[in-house]
């Protein structure tokens, strides 16, 4: 379902001041909106790229070449990780 067609239930409260509050209502007159559309149509594109940075790794050539060749040839266990995996074992 599409934000345009999904019912809005939820609330957010907002706080501006007189001016704030009095500038986003022309705008959103302007682009013949109420101020909700006019405030979800401009900040959800930035709410989206907000959490695409936070949960996407980019990773350069060479960076994407050493994790495909660990994928590939993983390292031998360290003892640390072994212990670990001991008390993990002992705990279930």
């Amino acid at each position: 379902m599409s934000a345009t067609t999904a019912s809005r239930d939820d609330r957010i409260e907002l706080r501006a001041t007189r001016e704030e509050k009095q500038l986003l209502a022309t705008a959103a007159a302007y682009e013949r909106l109420d101020v909700t559309s006019f405030i979800m149509r401009n900040v959800l594109p930035a709410a989206r790229e907000v959490v695409d940075r936070a949960e996407r790794i980019v990773l350069d050539e060479r960076d994407t070449a050493r994790v495909l060749a660990l994928l590939e040839n993983p390292p031998k266990p360290t003892p640390a990780l072994m212990a670990a995996a001991r008390r993990r074992l002992a705990r279930s």
